[in-house]
């Protein structure tokens, strides 16, 4: 779990230290050692971050070359974007929705029909363009360290209260076994 937020406190340590571009790069070289260290352990690399790991590079690039935050800023909200589009197709596509490829082994021998699992595949694209335009929104309008604060801080807060906002849910329609 560690390895997933290393590359974020990277990102806030070198912003803090020395600014926009600092943070950038930093952001880039913390997010290939991320692959890379996921790599030697379990000879695999999760889609997520290998995506998010392109996205960092490619905007990453961007930013230092052209010395705009903008793109950078963005990277959140393409890969917040990506995911919730990989939610939606896979209510269509596939036996089981993404939801419930990720959470039905969490959830033990919790049992949900298709039906409920495609209402929480719904949340989960609602929650991705909701708050991938919330950061875009906070990029353009907000101040540059209150932007980071929101990605450091605000991102991560916002998908533990979904994630907790789901169970919650579950739990009052009866569907999560003590």
């Amino acid at each position: 779990m560690l390895l997933e937020f290393f590359p974020v406190i990277a990102f806030f340590i070198a912003y803090k230290a020395g600014g926009a571009y600092a943070a950038t790069a930093t952001l880039m070289i913390a997010m290939v050692l991320s692959c890379a260290i996921s790599w030697l352990r379990t000879r695999r690399v999760t889609p997520i971050l290998a995506g998010s790991t392109v996205l960092a590079l490619v905007l990453g690039t961007a930013t230092l070359i052209l010395r705009d935050i903008r793109f950078i800023q963005w990277k959140p909200s393409v890969l917040l974007w990506m995911v919730a589009l990989a939610f939606l197709v896979s209510a269509f596509v596939g036996k089981q929705p993404l939801a419930q490829k990720l959470l039905q082994p969490t959830l033990g021998e919790t049992q949900l029909d298709r039906r409920d699992w495609l209402k929480i595949n719904s949340a989960f694209v609602v929650f991705g363009l909701v708050v991938g335009l919330i950061n875009i929104i906070v990029a353009y309008q907000a101040s540059e360290s209150t932007w980071v604060n929101v990605k450091v801080y605000g991102l991560p807060a916002s998908t533990f209260l979904f994630l907790m906002g789901l169970m919650f849910w579950l739990h009052l329609r009866g569907k999560l076994n003590p």
